[in-house]
């Protein structure tokens, strides 16, 4: 039997670069982002209001490194386990009492690598490296919810 999708981990910066902390829920406004967030503003762009990330990359990505990185160093907002979060590109589903719509792959950047100092993660983390949403009806997003396709 197949483990339901579910939220492992909640994480926020208040500052663009700023340290990534986890934190035990995250407030969702439609529109703008996750309250706390480095990106949350009225009127920002739809792809930069929560990102997403599966457990599943990560550790794939440190067995191929050898590395143990923690899920913050991967700089998304909600780290999930249990679905292919590129299934949900261009679709509208729920994660805990949120309802967001998948816009578009979030790659992986020569930012990313650069500060990590791992010469492979673009290449490793490509078509892997999460999905960018725009949140459409708000609420808060815990550890353990649900992650439910279909809106």
């Amino acid at each position: 039997m197949r483990s339901p999708a579910e939220v492992v981990l909640v994480c926020l910066s208040a500052a663009e670069g700023g340290a990534i902390r986890e934190v035990p829920e995250a407030v969702a406004t439609a529109g703008a982002g996750l309250e706390g967030d480095r990106y949350c503003t009225f009127g920002v762009s739809p792809e930069t209001q929560l990102t997403l990330i599966e457990s599943e990359a990560i550790d794939e990505f440190n067995q191929v490194f050898s590395t143990d990185l923690p899920v913050t160093a991967f700089r998304r907002n909600v780290i999930t386990r249990g679905i292919r979060l590129n299934s949900l590109k261009g679709r509208i589903f729920t994660v805990g009492e949120v309802q967001l719509r998948g816009v578009k792959l979030c790659e992986p950047c020569a930012y990313l690598q650069k500060r990590l100092g791992i010469p492979g993660l673009v290449k490793q983390l490509t078509h892997k490296g999460g999905l960018r949403c725009e949140i459409l009806a708000g609420g808060a997003i815990r550890p353990g919810d649900a992650v439910s396709p279909g809106g």
